[in-house]
């Protein structure tokens, strides 16, 4: 994949297929909904990153602290020099936002299965429902990198930064949700915020131009025209958001290791966190 910036954080599910079982690769699947996705089979020898429960704080609105990253990657046999392949439903979704979250921490080598779950099924390989003992692994989470994420009051001081086109906000959510006619992707219809529309001064990019028919990326040169013809450059900062920052996640990775573009953060506190607060200002046809 050398098109890429940065084509060594990807591999084809060629590649898994081959390597899965190697000594110093795990593979992990990263769901949402488990019992709907891993339990009812897997890539063999894949752990389990239940999303919801290991990529998240299980009482504060936050991200995994480096303690339970820790703690994590101790059970799934994980050490610093381990290749760690991400890959799950949804487009990878959500094993795209636990690829943000890993390298927020600093974890060196991550890698997102192009295609995920969908690409693998689709081509018909072999799944098992054996969850996979490891040896406990032994890692040491960096401390977090600020460059790569943002909170409500930087989005909110930078307003007239994305006014003047000094910094631009992308909306990753589809077209409905960023009008506000509708306030919850058809995925998940009952998680509302509690008004529509979009951050002023956003733009639109819905995720899913970034990706073709079977889930894979799009092409250097594809995606580079699709941001670019919105003003999305390299040359500008970007901050990503939707609902809960998993879309956003995934636009982040295209950005950010794609296209290599130096300045993109995500803003995983996204539409739910900003269609709540109070007096927080907001777009909306």
């Amino acid at each position: 994949m050398p098109e890429y910036a940065h084509p060594e954080v990807l591999v084809d599910t060629e590649w898994v297929a081959q390597h899965h079982a190697d000594a110093k690769v795990r593979v992990a699947e990263v769901d949402y909904d488990p019992a709907a996705n891993y339990e009812l089979g897997h890539v063999p020898g894949a752990v389990l990153f239940d999303w919801r429960k290991d990529i998240n704080d299980p009482l504060a609105r936050d991200l995994l602290s480096p303690e339970a990253l820790n703690a994590l990657f101790g059970r799934a046999g994980i050490h610093a020099e381990t290749t760690l392949v991400l890959y799950g439903d949804f487009n990878n979704w959500f094993a795209a936002f636990a690829f943000w979250v890993f390298k927020y921490y600093g974890v060196h080598d991550v890698r997102l299965m192009n295609g995920g779950r969908k690409k693998w099924i689709a081509e018909d390989r072999a799944m098992t429902k054996e969850v996979p003992s490891p040896p406990a692994g032994k890692f040491h989470a960096h401390p977090a990198d600020p460059a790569l994420r943002s909170y409500f009051e930087e989005v909110r001081r930078a307003l007239p930064d994305v006014a003047a086109k000094k910094l631009v906000l992308v909306d990753v959510r589809g077209p409905k949700e960023f009008s506000g006619e509708i306030t919850a992707p058809p995925e998940y219809p009952n998680e509302h915020a509690q008004r529509g529309g979009h951050i002023p001064g956003a733009v639109n990019i819905p995720w899913a131009q970034a990706v073709s028919e079977d889930g894979t990326f799009k092409s250097a040169a594809d995606l580079a025209q699709l941001y670019a013809g919105k003003g999305v450059t390299a040359s500008t900062p970007v901050i990503t958001y939707c609902r809960i920052g998993e879309r956003s996640s995934h636009t982040w990775f295209v950005l950010k290791y794609l296209l290599g573009y130096p300045d993109v953060k995500n803003y995983d506190g996204s539409w739910t966190e900003w269609g709540n607060q109070i007096r927080s200002p907001i777009e909306k046809p």
